[in-house]
């Protein structure tokens, strides 16, 4: 199991996955907003989504748990 941290301080504008779905390495699986920027957020490994940690307009921190993949 992996878990997709965030890689800064921001606010979470959008979660692009749902439980359940696939991922792929590589691919977006959220986007942080951090002065006025928008981060996208990476999976490490390929899985699927266990569990979403994170809620859309969440702040976090760096290190933050946003997902779960298995």
């Amino acid at each position: 199991m992996a878990t997709v941290k965030a890689s800064m301080a921001g606010t979470v504008w959008k979660i692009v996955v749902a439980e359940g779905e696939k991922v792929t390495a590589g691919q977006d699986v959220a986007i942080l907003e951090s002065m006025k920027m928008e981060i996208p957020i990476a999976a490490e490994e390929d899985g699927v989504v266990t569990k979403i940690m994170a809620s859309e307009g969440d702040f976090i921190n760096v290190d933050d748990d946003i997902l779960e993949i298995e």
